[in-house]
């Protein structure tokens, strides 16, 4: 491991925070560097700290302890995210023979120089009690190797002599303040702290001491992980023809769902994000995979969120997939009930009055193919994966220089369900659609795109597909947090089942398809040529039909339901003159959705569609707009306006009514008009 410091950035960085003093702005360059180097530090992993003095509301100078605030991300920081504590009142906190974590934290905020600040990390206390002006702390996964042995010390001994003091498992807070502290005070020459089963501190007079010496201290442990290597993870034999991650994807994803006892018909489920990278595959691929796998984690930080131990399925085979989806069930209903007693047993060992997260894991490894990270969002997903990704190093470090030994799983309870780590994973109410995919088609359309926004601002992970490829890709930015473009042209079946296979591996599979794609051609019925007709059945029924198809393949996989929903449009139903082309396929597929409902209500999947007129769009455009008003010979404006309310009907009106079809989950079967009023194209 090298230092990433540079004269220039360093001074850059100053430059920029200049009204913030030079201490402040070395301490949030230095953790950036620590921050960005997933080595070192993951998702609001780790935590930094720097001594200086500031002016408090009363225009006072005081002594404060800048540290890394609560959820802020080292990668990323802000002088922001280094909340100002005042100083001494921490210190005489270190004369205390107790104090809770409650209280600890109280005393912090009533610290705080702005008390709009975030909460302090959790640690701030042992940055504190440590003298010196820098302190860095992170989770080196080298360091993890050598500390999470049954000899850990022993190996930290061999490898750092007396460069760092030692401290034995604390849990942190006040208790691990002090004792770190201890260690320091019996040799201030010290450069460091290694915290057994926990990661590894820094200090020193200045923010670039500091941070080389962290530097420093993991590239002796790099170093002597390489060379003193003794041994690989053997691999067990294996399929020959692995399934595709696109199949297995959504049994994973169904097996971990869980059933809402709330509501009936409503599930939790997760996205998944899944790794396949070389360490990833020799290591889920290891034939004493169950145990190494699944000992614990590699750090307390993580199990709030990975849980203590990944699901390890069977290997998955090409033409084998009843048997795997059967398995992969068992194995994920053995999973929870494995939970359910590790935390019956430690909530009766603290007294009792926790409350259960849930059952299921958040890191399924599959043999053969790879592992898949689990959680609410696709961002929940991807920082499960990354934390496994680095699990997976650590793990195979110290089962290549001995045996992995992560702390006992009473240390990690007591983690996993500290109030305080919990804290950072917030109250927030979940958004109703939280945990599903919705895939929308003619996604770079008006009434696509606005159906795609208001998926995703209702919590849903949304793939957007179109025949325009680069169109749909604009679109997809433009939403953002993750939102997936895909080009698909619904009129060709390959198309369609790559699109699908693409949904599945971003995010694990499928809950709400809007078949949205359509075109419009017109001509009087009687004239029309054959081809025209042709092609718009393509489309306008086929379309919907091959997306479907591939939808239900997903949901059937996954056995959690599903939403279909189709545009249909009031030409299904009130057909206008000359419109017979795109009108006629319209009138088929409004009895297809009803036959969806009727053949797949079993399943627990919902099919439901939206008549709407005279929607502003790429098929309505403003050319059709001034034929259609002269075919019934009205100005623009009273045909677009042409309703009981006269009132012009939105892209985003359609939009909401698609997503309350989605919402009713005992609602299938139901066509849903959104034209403002006609009549004539009301339901019997």
């Amino acid at each position: 491991m090298q230092s990433g410091w540079t004269d220039r950035d360093a001074e850059a960085v100053v430059a920029r925070y200049a009204g913030l003093g030079r201490d402040l702005a070395l301490r949030v360059y230095t953790t950036r560097l620590l921050g960005q180097d997933p080595r070192l530090v993951l998702h609001g992993g780790g935590n930094t700290s720097v001594k200086t003095r500031l002016t408090d509301l009363n225009g006072d100078d005081v002594d404060v302890l800048c540290v890394k605030g609560s959820g802020w991300d080292m990668g990323s920081i802000e002088p922001a995210g280094l909340p100002a504590v005042r100083l001494a009142p921490l210190l005489k906190l270190r004369a205390r023979e107790n104090l809770s974590d409650e209280e600890m934290v109280r005393l912090q905020r009533a610290n705080l120089i702005d008390p709009a600040a975030p909460n302090p990390s959790v640690e701030a206390l042992l940055h504190a009690f440590i003298p010196h002006k820098f302190v860095d702390h992170t989770h080196s996964t080298a360091v993890l190797a050598l500390t999470d042995q049954a000899d850990g010390e022993a190996l930290c001994r061999e490898v750092f002599g007396a460069r760092v003091g030692y401290v034995p498992y604390v849990m942190p807070g006040f208790g691990l303040a002090k004792a770190a502290a201890q260690v320091f005070d019996a040799d201030p020459s010290v450069e460091g702290l290694v915290l057994i089963k926990h990661g590894i501190f820094s200090f020193g007079a200045d923010a670039r001491q500091s941070y080389e010496r962290m530097i420093a201290l993991v590239d002796l442990a790099e170093a002597w992980i390489a060379k003193n290597r003794k041994r690989t993870l053997v691999s067990a034999k294996l399929p020959d023809g692995p399934a595709r991650v696109a199949d297995v994807a959504p049994i994973v994803r169904g097996a971990c769902a869980l059933p809402d006892a709330g509501t009936d018909g409503a599930w939790k489920r997760f996205i998944v994000d899944f790794r396949n990278s070389d360490a990833v595959m020799n290591f889920v691929n290891g034939a004493e995979v169950t145990r190494y796998g699944q000992a614990g984690v590699v750090t307390p930080d993580h199990n709030l969120r990975i849980k203590n131990w990944p699901l390890v399925v069977a290997a998955p085979e090409d033409g084998a997939l009843p048997a795997f989806k059967d398995a992969t069930r068992a194995a994920a209903a053995a999973f929870a009930g494995r939970y359910r007693d590790y935390f019956s047993r430690h909530n009766a060992r603290v007294g009792g009055g926790k409350t259960m997260l849930d059952p299921m894991p958040r890191v399924v490894l599959v043999p053969g193919l790879g592992l898949f990270g689990l959680g609410r969002s696709k961002k929940d997903a991807t920082i499960a994966a990354d934390l496994a990704e680095a699990a997976v190093a650590t793990i195979t470090d110290a089962e290549a220089v001995g045996r992995f030994e992560p702390l006992p799983e009473r240390d990690l309870f007591d983690v996993e369900y500290w109030s305080l780590e919990q804290a950072k994973l917030g109250s927030a109410k979940q958004a109703p659609l939280a945990g599903q995919v919705a895939v929308i088609t003619g996604a770079a359309g008006a009434i696509g795109f606005a159906t795609a926004r208001a998926f995703a601002a209702a919590g849903a992970e949304v793939a957007l597909l179109d025949i325009d490829g680069p169109a749909v890709r604009t679109k997809a930015k433009a939403i953002g947090g993750g939102a997936l473009a895909l080009g698909c042209d619904v009129t060709d079946a390959a198309s369609v089942r790559a699109a699908f296979d693409g949904v599945a591996g971003a995010f694990g599979g499928v809950d709400i398809v809007v078949s949205n794609a359509g075109a419009a051609w017109q001509g009087r019925i009687g004239d029309v040529d054959e081809t025209v007709l042709r092609q718009s059945f393509e489309l306008n029924f086929y379309g919907h039909q091959r997306v479907a198809q591939a939808a239900v393949k997903v949901m059937r996989a996954q056995g959690t339901g599903g939403c279909l929903l189709f545009n249909v449009s009031k030409q299904a139903v009130n057909p206008g003159p000359d419109f017979g082309p795109y009108g006629v396929p319209k009138a088929a597929t409004l009895f297809l959705v009803r036959q969806y409902a009727l053949d797949h209500g079993h399943e627990g999947i919902r099919a439901n569609a939206v008549n709407a007129d005279r929607i502003r769009s790429g098929l309505l455009t403003e050319g059709m707009i001034a034929a259609r008003s002269s075919a019934r010979g009205l100005s623009e404006q009273d045909y677009m306006r042409g309703n009981l309310l006269g009132r012009e009907v939105l892209a985003e009106d359609v939009a909401q009514a698609f997503l309350a079809q989605a919402l009713a989950l005992k609602t299938t079967a139901d066509v849903t008009t959104v034209d403002g009023g006609n009549i004539a194209a009301a339901l019997r």
